[in-house]
């Protein structure tokens, strides 16, 4: 039986500040916002317990947003009260999510409004195929600390053989 590749929803990040992270995910990675902050609180609501499901007994509340991305895949932004920074907010020995990434043909100009927004470059923008193919990439964080990636062309351009004659 041959399995069929699932699609990606979405991912959560935590963030200290909602109205600040809606506003560059929103502004600056030009994000759709699809439900603005909003309160959750431990209850015997849908939500309520459905996270309780997932974080146990006495979480309290926190606040959410959702946004999407241009090609519909979902940014659900948390805002815990007793949240921390990690130690290294890239810890690539430990196992577990440590990036994303998004596409942007213009990585230039996207690094450069990420910075001015108060985010950080954390590497110089490199080419993946020198002298073969014009594709880009950089890692970068947002102004809260997360680490995440840009490309230039898609991930199945980057990888593919021959996705690009030129």
């Amino acid at each position: 039986m041959t399995t069929t590749p699932r699609t990606f929803s979405h991912i959560g990040l935590s963030v200290p500040d909602l109205d600040a992270a809606v506003a560059f995910y929103s502004e600056v990675l030009g994000f759709y916002v699809i439900m603005p902050p909003t309160d959750v609180s431990e209850d015997e609501s849908a939500i309520g317990e459905m996270c309780t499901d997932v974080f146990g007994s006495d979480w309290g509340k926190f606040r959410i947003a959702h946004l999407a991305t241009g090609d519909r895949i979902g940014i659900e932004l948390f805002e815990f009260a007793d949240a921390r920074s990690p130690d290294a907010n890239l810890d690539h020995r430990r196992h577990g999510t440590f990036h994303f990434c998004i596409q942007d043909p213009d990585i230039e100009g996207l690094t450069e409004k990420i910075v001015a927004a108060g985010g950080k470059q954390r590497m110089p923008i490199r080419k993946y195929y020198p002298g073969e193919k014009p594709y880009r990439m950089v890692y970068v964080e947002d102004p809260f600390g997360i680490v995440f990636e840009i490309y230039s062309h898609s991930y199945e351009l980057t990888y593919s053989a021959g996705a690009y004659a030129g």
